[in-house]
């Protein structure tokens, strides 16, 4: 099994804004060298309320991900997840373009049907009913996927109407730099991975759960003609205290990997040193590695 770190916390003891930049760059550049195989940071421009508040830090993503591709190598880069409300699809096609280009082949696309209703107010971004919200989401990842090929052609959509789908230069990945879809509704989000996404990312909430969610995945799968073995599937563990318990870490992990489960996401998030916390679990990325292998 493989680790992922996940940055979402910019809030930490003595980090004004000028010591922004060190603290990331310190933490990617401790998640590479223990072995992480991605770093991932939010989509937000407010902080999550059920975190903390909409009035601590919080950077913009694809920004934040430009800087950490300038002091890695690889590492897999992305967003969990991209909103799909928060950018055109044609212009987060060429912005995942650009990441892909400049990390040399690390970009994935995470993408969801976005949620946090007040940060859309609050800055005049249209929030449209969830519906709609996956609506677009399935027309966001048909654009995205054309303007990853050689046609070139208009797009028209119900939501989205593009004249030209041209993106110069081309991405590093061939045919396309992956796409993972974030969530876990079963009717919708689901069968969305079913049909586009080469990896899906659940919420390890109690082993049960996530055994239940990827039947459910698999019977998609089925139902659509896809090779459920295609797509891969990972889980963010917030729950979990592996620097607390690394042997009870390492069990569930073996258990979650029997379901399939292929890369578990961890983050410093409230802890005082994020980078003490990524470089506490050196030892436990090897015995990690040996699961399901």
């Amino acid at each position: 099994m493989q680790l992922g770190i996940h940055y979402m916390n910019f809030t930490h003891p003595d980090t004004p804004p000028e010591k922004m930049a060190p603290l990331l760059r310190d933490t990617a550049i401790a998640a590479e060298e223990i072995g992480s195989t991605w770093f991932t940071m939010m989509d937000h421009y407010f902080q999550m309320e059920a975190f903390a508040t909409a009035h601590d830090p919080m950077l913009e993503g694809y920004t934040s991900l430009g800087f950490v591709a300038a002091i890695t190598k690889r590492m897999q880069l992305g967003l969990m997840v991209t909103g799909v409300t928060y950018r055109h699809p044609g212009l987060l096609a060429k912005i995942v373009t650009t990441l892909d280009v400049l990390s040399q082949g690390r970009a994935f696309l995470g993408i969801g049907a976005a949620w946090y209703e007040r940060e859309h107010n609050a800055l005049g971004v249209p929030y449209p009913e969830l519906k709609h919200r996956f609506e677009r989401l399935e027309e966001a990842i048909q654009i995205v996927e054309q303007m990853w090929s050689d046609e070139e052609g208009p797009f028209a959509g119900k939501h989205y109407q593009l004249a030209e789908t041209i993106n110069v230069p081309s991405t590093v990945q061939k045919p396309r730099p992956p796409i993972l879809i974030g969530g876990s509704g079963e009717k919708k989000t689901l069968r969305l991975v079913a049909q586009y996404a080469d990896a899906c990312n659940l919420f390890a909430s109690d082993l049960e759960t996530v055994a239940h969610k990827i039947e459910v995945l698999k019977r998609h799968c089925d139902e659509l003609g896809r090779d459920f073995s295609t797509i891969r599937i990972t889980v963010q563990g917030g729950q979990f205290k592996p620097l607390d318990d690394p042997d009870g870490f390492l069990r569930a992990m073996e258990q979650y990997s029997r379901l399939g489960v292929s890369l578990i996401g961890l983050a410093p998030g409230a802890a005082p040193d994020p980078v003490a916390y990524v470089r506490g679990l050196a030892p436990i990325v090897p015995r990690l590695a040996q699961i399901g292998s």
